[in-house]
Parts: C-alpha cells; sequence; structure tokens
C-alpha cells in the first residue's frame, strides 16, 4: 500500500489540545453531579422533650365553657378601644418594633446573598491602554515595530467553586434558619411589647379606681373632721378627737398625692411605649373592664409550639447543626472553575474580528494537608455551639412550661380571693356604719371610728389591686401561651 492510500486510510486524530478540553470537561461534568447528591454534616432532626401530655393546673368549673379558641389579637377581648388603639400604636411606633423589622430585613438580605454563591459569578472587564516604548534601550528595537502602541480588551470573566461537600448549601441552610429566627424575634418583641401595653394600661386603670376611691375616703374623713371639731367646740368631744380626725384626714390626702404621681409615671410609660411622647389619658375605671374568656381545663402541652421565643430557639438550633456542615466541608477538598471569553487588539475597531478572540478555562484544586488541627478544632467549635443551641431549646422549653403553669394557678386563685376580698370590703362597710352610728351616739370614742373607716379603704384598694393582677395574670396566660391557644380535637 502507497504512503497516500495509507494516509488516506488512517483516521484523523483530534488535536492535542481538544482532547485535554474533553477530559476537561468530563471531569468538570462529574464534579457538578458529585456536586448535586454530596452534603456533609447532620440533617436536622426535632430533639424530643418529654413533657406532660396536658397541663394538670386547677381551673375554675365553668372554664370549659369559656374555653373558646382565641385570636392572635388576644388584647381586643378585653373590649376596651382605648386599649386596641394604644396596642396598635405601640406595634406601628415602638422603636424596638422597629428595629426588630430591620433586623429581619437584614437577614433576608443576607439568605439572598448565601444563595447567590451556589450560581457563578459572571464579570465584564474593559481596558485600553497607550503605551510607548523606548529606542535608547539595551535591546534594539526592531525595523517596522512602531515604538507607541495601542491595546484594546474587552472579556467576560467567572470563577465558581464547585459545591461538592455541600459547604455552600449548608451555609444557605445556616442563614435561611438565621432568618426565621430573626422573624420569631420580632414576634416575641411584638408579643411582649403588646403585654407590657396591655398591663401597664390596667395598672393606670387600676390607679384611676384607686385613686377613686381615695377621694372619697378623703372627702368622707374631711367631714368626719368638720363634725369632730363642731363636738369639741360643743366640748362633747376632747382635743384627742380632733387631732385623730386630722391625722386620719392628712394621711388620706399623702395617699392620694402618692397614687397621682403613680399614675403619671404610668402613663409615660405608655406613652414610651406606644411612641406617643406627651400621651394624655382620661380617667377610666378598672371595675368595668371584662375578664377575658379562660382556657378548657387540660390544656395540651403541645400548645408551646405556637411561642415565638421556642420557635426562635429551635430555629437557632437548626442553624447551628448546619454549620457543622460547613466547618466539616472545609476539612476536604475545593474545586473551583475560572474562565474568560472575549477579545483584544490594537484597535477598538478590532475587538470583534475572529482574529481577536481570547479565552481561558482553570481548574483549581485545594486541599488542606497541615494545619495543625485549626479546622478540626473549627468543626468541635461548631458541634459545641451546636450542643449549647440545643441546651438553650430544651430549656425555653421547661421555662414556657412553667410559665404557662404559674398562669393558669394565678389566674384561678386570684379568682378565688376576689369573691373573699368583696364580702371583706362588705363586712368594713357596715363595721363603719356601725362605728359612726356608735360615735354619734357617744358610745365609743373617735378611734373605734377611725380603726373602722381604715380597714374599709383598706379593704377597697385591695379589691381593685386584686382585679388588677388577675388581669394582669390572664395576659401572663396568654402571652406563655404565645397569644392565644385553639380548641384540639
Amino acid at each position: 500500500m502507497s504512503a497516500a492510500s495509507r494516509a488516506v486510510a488512517r483516521p484523523a486524530r483530534a488535536p492535542a489540545a481538544a482532547i485535554r478540553w474533553r477530559r476537561f470537561g468530563a471531569a468538570a461534568l462529574v464534579a457538578l453531579a458529585a456536586a448535586g447528591c454530596t452534603v456533609v454534616g447532620p440533617d436536622y432532626r426535632r430533639p424530643d422533650q418529654p413533657l406532660p401530655e396536658r397541663f394538670v393546673d386547677v381551673m375554675p368549673a365553668d372554664a370549659a365553657a369559656t374555653g373558646a379558641a382565641l385570636p392572635a389579637d388576644w388584647w381586643t377581648l378585653y373590649r376596651d378601644p382605648a386599649l386596641d388603639g394604644l396596642v396598635a400604636a405601640t406595634l406601628a411606633r415602638n422603636a424596638d418594633v422597629r428595629l426588630a423589622i430591620a433586623q429581619v430585613e437584614e437577614a433576608e438580605a443576607a439568605l439572598r446573598e448565601a444563595y447567590a454563591v451556589l450560581v457563578p459569578q459572571v464579570d465584564l472587564g474593559a481596558s485600553s491602554t497607550r503605551s510607548r516604548i523606548t529606542s535608547l534601550g539595551a535591546q534594539p528595537v526592531p525595523a517596522g515595530v512602531p515604538l507607541a502602541r495601542s491595546d484594546q480588551r474587552v472579556a467576560l470573566s467567572t470563577a465558581f467553586e464547585l459545591d461538592l461537600w455541600g459547604k455552600l448549601r449548608r451555609g444557605a441552610e445556616a442563614v435561611d434558619a438565621q432568618l426565621m429566627a430573626s422573624r420569631y424575634a420580632r414576634d416575641v418583641v411584638s408579643l411582649s411589647l403588646a403585654g407590657a401595653t396591655t398591663q401597664a394600661w390596667f395598672a393606670l386603670r387600676s390607679l384611676d379606681a384607686q385613686i377613686a376611691v381615695t377621694r372619697e375616703s378623703l372627702q368622707t374623713r374631711t367631714e368626719s373632721l368638720e363634725v369632730v371639731r363642731a363636738r369639741a367646740r360643743g366640748g362633747v368631744v376632747s382635743d384627742l378627737d380632733v387631732n385623730q380626725a386630722e391625722a386620719a384626714r392628712a394621711e388620706a390626702a399623702l395617699q392620694l398625692i402618692e397614687l397621682q404621681r403613680q399614675r403619671a409615671a404610668v402613663e409615660r410609660q405608655l406613652g414610651t411605649l406606644s411612641g406617643q411622647p406627651g400621651l394624655r389619658v382620661p380617667a377610666g375605671d378598672l371595675r368595668a373592664m371584662p375578664l377575658p374568656p379562660l382556657p378548657p381545663a387540660g390544656l395540651p402541652s403541645t400548645l408551646l409550639d405556637r411561642r415565638p421565643d421556642i420557635r426562635q430557639a429551635e430555629a437557632a438550633l437548626q442553624a447551628a447543626s448546619a454549620r457543622i456542615g460547613v466547618a466539616r466541608a472545609a476539612m476536604l477538598p475545593t474545586i473551583s472553575l475560572t474562565g474568560s471569553f472575549g477579545g483584544q487588539s490594537a484597535e477598538l475597531s478590532d475587538l470583534l474580528r475572529s482574529g481577536a478572540r481570547i479565552w481561558s478555562l482553570g481548574f483549581g484544586l485545594a486541599l488542606p494537608i497541615f494545619d495543625a488541627g485549626r479546622l478540626q478544632a473549627r468543626a468541635e467549635q461548631a458541634e459545641a455551639r451546636q450542643r449549647q443551641a440545643l441546651a438553650a431549646y430544651q430549656k425555653s422549653i421547661e421555662t414556657a412550661f412553667r410559665e404557662v403553669g404559674d398562669a393558669l394557678t394565678n389566674t384561678e386563685r386570684s379568682g378565688a380571693a376576689e369573691d373573699d376580698l368583696q364580702r371583706r370590703l362588705d363586712a368594713a362597710r357596715n363595721s363603719t356604719r356601725l362605728a359612726r352610728a356608735r360615735y354619734e351616739a357617744g358610745y365609743s370614742g373617735y378611734l373605734e371610728l377611725l380603726d373602722a373607716l381604715r380597714t374599709q379603704n383598706d379593704a377597697e384598694l385591695a379589691l381593685i389591686r386584686n382585679r388588677q393582677a388577675r388581669l394582669g395574670y390572664s395576659v401572663d396566660l396568654m402571652k406563655s401561651l404565645g397569644g392565644g391557644w385553639r380548641q384540639q380535637p
């Protein structure tokens, strides 16, 4: 066979460069396929928390009848439009709420950034230079080579790290969990501020009622002082009764001044909470406010999942678990791909011509060989932080269970105490009436009437303060249940 025929029969060989690039492309495809199915680190699973199935605290016998589902805006159950407006202003204007919202927006932007890392970044670079070389150098310039030259360059470039071990995906998972934690933190702030505003409102209304009672007491003691003075001028009683009456009136006046001071402080607190400095609230009466519905007996402990602080702790645990995968993936090889494509020429008009084409492809591999245990230490730190987050999550559940139990007990006991306090007040009023009649008839001294007046005043204030505490405990119950409850089938 001639050389010509052998040349015709031999199959054409691909250039060596093309073969290398094919192998490179095949390796890249394998790496990309591996990157889609390998993720190191533990997958998150909600840990078990042994708790009683239900809350067993004693509730009133008719609680089951009033245990309807509570809305998220639970403060509306007190049927006070002024309170509704204050809570709405607090949730809209309070600086803590605005801070929490801004933190959520920051976390949302961080999540978008974390997922953007999974996509190659493409950059456009352009340059234009004009330079001149010397003609008097040690190396003579060849004939025909210009001393001054131009260089125009436009190229697209990219660099991409292959997520072989899921490091980038675990990082995005951690940021995603952190975003959820920030959203739950915002809900914690909103729930806390709504509760603080409601309880401050109850304190204000309680002080209004105490001020009204104290004014009545002051009026009664002022009238008694005038009667005692008239009796003293007639020689019926001694100056001792006058001094006792004056001291009783001064005591009531001082009590009124102190209650007015406390009311002004609570009013300023409401203004600060609602973002309305200088707020002025007309007087009202706590005793006219209704009590909210009570939960049914035997509430399931699964209602604790409604609490945003528990959800926040769980999101922090999930983020800490994902960061273990990030730390472990850092101990494995890192593969990156780089590339560029564009044009370069002396004249700007030649950039689009085929002869001006420039391109490059790159493959990088980095494998930690010796780091004195640094990366292993970072992985152990991540695992320790995950255990800390787990302990914080479990503690939040235990604390929530205790808070619900305390709120249930306090609500029930304060309701039971109200009946006894009312009976005490009725008896004190009767004692005052009898003591006044005995004093005016001359059967007893003014000290007996004074003791009766003090007992009646204390009983009236105690009843008002117990109603405030009962309303406050109902707020604690709603907060401890995450803002309400729904009756389970």
